[in-house]
């Protein structure tokens, strides 16, 4: 079986995106809910949004912003197979340089971008996040040690 190419996300792959970003916070409210497919169709509209394809639509998806990702998730159903790998190899092959935030204690997280040779830069009080928890920001570059 070959792998699945990760490719850009288009608008009828909207709330399948929605849906893997709320299988991990499954408690939004209906406003934040709003908000969040305001801004992943936008982010798809962009073509800032790459998904790795399944039979029933998108396994996983990665945002990104030139050097900065914003998100990465997978499908429940989907993990542990590769599909945040696969997405992330597909992001360091387009950059030289990515950077990130991440919860401080999200300890699965950061052992994956560790795995895939992020280091910590700085630590965050959660100002810039939803949840107000505190975060790290993490950095990949391609020529580091």
């Amino acid at each position: 079986m070959t792998k699945p190419t990760p490719r850009h996300a288009r608008l009828w792959h909207l709330f399948r995106l929605a849906r893997i970003l709320w299988s991990a916070a499954p408690r939004r409210s209906l406003r934040a809910r709003l908000g969040d497919l305001k801004l992943l169709a936008r982010l798809i509209r962009k073509r800032q949004i790459t998904h790795v394809p399944g039979r029933l639509g998108p396994r996983g998806f990665l945002a990104r912003d030139g050097n900065r990702v914003h998100a990465l998730y997978t499908h429940p159903d989907a993990r542990r197979q590769g599909i945040a790998s696969l997405l992330m190899h597909e992001a360091k092959r387009q950059a030289e340089r990515l950077e990130l935030w991440t919860a401080q204690d999200n300890t699965q997280a950061r052992a994956f971008y560790v795995a895939h040779g992020f280091y910590t830069a700085s630590l965050g009080f959660g100002q810039g996040n939803d949840d107000g928890l505190p975060d790290l920001r993490m950095i990949w570059e391609k020529d580091a040690p």
